[in-house]
């Protein structure tokens, strides 16, 4: 059993309230964590304002020290991590390992990064009432950064705020999602354990509702980087008055499937993008735009290979789909699929629970409309839909109120460069699915998918300010 309390300045402050942390599988508790205040809250920000005013002067090599430190803590406890992943999320063992391996590339890169935070020269001359001056950038951090993040990768998401700000020389304030707050303080302890000065950051959990509106308005935090639903980030948006904001806020990616050379591997790769944990991801596979000449075939060995997925308890190393976060979710998503169903989509497979799990569902004769293809499923489900035309499947692919990332499989150049065009989305993958994330890559959407960029280069240049310096050197 484990019992986490706040962590702020490096220290353990207990709570009056606790909650249980249950495993999505089978209904354990994993542990307990105390609810935060409104006063721990408030001595939370405070300790990252003062930790601010040293910590913004620590060198760059020493920054870039503690986070390399760090790195190698975690790769050092991978498994130990991963078995706490698979306990509180029902993350599959395979893809919990993938997960710590990955946070440790995030803390890694942002080790780097932090040695190569600058500006640039700026060519006054170059218009007339120029002469005689020099001009260049400095960037400088903001100060105390709002952190909110989700239970889908509550290490390796915690990582792209947490190791991006603490490089830039800012300080964090961190509320991990209530269903998955343990690993976030198994994070905070390596970081101390590593080197990070007291109220480098600091960690409390708690409802959303009761901390998050406090976090995003008060005065002393500089900017909120939140990821989850774009229902909330809107709120966030509105709240966060002049602070910099960063959201990720979902999206139901889709794939166009134009002319492939290897329809086995396609029919892999989306598998993989569309049931990888339980298909809670953001740039899970969720509809699949298929060519009428392909259709046939690729549902043939779509549904052959979903229903041989392995289901059951993730701490089975061959486990490759358990339970999602909830019951509440569970029903969430048999209701939307009834729901469709009702409309006149066809379950191909799946489409109902076994014991815990809601087993991959894979749709047809979906119309858009059905929330199952307009809205974020973050369920096990993909809908394979066919196209005549390939503009018209971009087009569908639009028809979208979200926009994160898209997948396109073609063998014609032209093609590949008009879907680069024609999508309005922030990334697309030419030959793979939109589920294709490396952790220094610019990741991030557009319209209800979000603002801002995350991967942690571009994660510093979003938690650092421009100054600009002029010298008059006629003076």
């Amino acid at each position: 059993m484990l019992e986490y309390a706040s962590w702020i300045g490096n220290e353990w402050v207990p709570s009056k309230r606790l909650m249980e942390v249950l495993n999505p599988y089978d209904g354990s508790v994993v542990g307990r964590v105390g609810i935060a205040s409104a006063e721990d809250l408030d001595r939370a920000v405070q300790a990252a304002a003062t930790a601010f005013e040293s910590f913004r002067e620590l060198p760059a090599y020493q920054r870039a020290e503690v986070l390399a430190r760090a790195a190698q803590l975690i790769a050092e406890r991978e498994e130990k991590l991963a078995q706490l992943l698979v306990r509180e999320i029902a993350k599959p063992m395979r893809d919990a390992r993938v997960e710590v391996r990955r946070a440790v590339n995030t803390f890694a890169v942002a080790a780097e990064e932090a040695k190569r935070i600058q500006g640039e020269m700026v060519p006054l001359d170059a218009v007339r009432g120029g002469e005689g001056r020099v001009a260049f950038t400095v960037r400088e951090p903001l100060g105390v950064i709002g952190a909110i993040t989700p239970f889908n990768f509550p290490l390796n998401l915690v990582a792209h705020k947490v190791a991006p700000a603490l490089a830039a020389g800012n300080t964090v304030v961190l509320k991990p999602a209530s269903k998955a707050p343990l690993i976030a303080f198994e994070l905070a302890q390596i970081l101390a354990e590593a080197g990070l000065p007291p109220g480098g950051l600091n960690v409390i959990s708690g409802p959303g509702g009761e901390l998050g509106d406090r976090l995003v308005e008060d005065p002393r935090v500089a900017m909120i980087t939140f990821t989850g639903s774009a229902e909330v980030g809107k709120k966030i948006r509105e709240r966060a008055g002049l602070k910099r904001v960063t959201l990720e806020l979902g999206s139901n990616s889709a794939v166009v499937i134009e002319d492939v050379q290897d329809l086995d591997r396609v029919v892999e790769r989306c598998v993989q993008g569309a049931y990888t944990f339980a298909g809670q991801v953001c740039i899970s596979v969720q509809r699949i735009y298929v060519s009428e000449r392909l259709y046939d075939p690729f549902l043939d060995r779509f549904k052959a290979r979903v229903d041989a997925l392995k289901t059951g308890d993730p701490a089975e190393e061959d486990t490759e789909l358990s339970a999602m976060i909830s019951p509440g979710e569970s029903a969430r998503v048999l209701e939307w699929i009834g729901e469709a169903q009702e409309g006149g989509a066809r379950v191909e497979t799946g489409g109902k629970m076994h014991g815990s799990i809601v087993l991959p569902t894979v749709l047809t004769s979906v119309q858009e409309e059905m929330k199952v293809c307009a809205d974020e499923v973050f369920g096990p489900v993909a809908a394979v839909i066919p196209y005549c035309d390939f503009e018209e499947a971009l087009a569908a692919v639009n028809r979208s109120r979200y926009g994160l990332q898209a997948g396109v499989f073609t063998q014609d150049l032209n093609k590949a460069f008009r879907a680069l065009k024609t999508l309005k989305v922030g990334g697309v993958m030419i030959n793979d699915i939109p589920s294709f994330r490396l952790d220094h890559m610019p990741y991030g959407g557009v319209k209800e998918s979000g603002m801002g960029r995350e991967g942690v280069p571009y994660a510093i240049q979003e938690m650092t300010e421009l100054k600009l310096a002029v010298f008059n050197l006629e003076f």
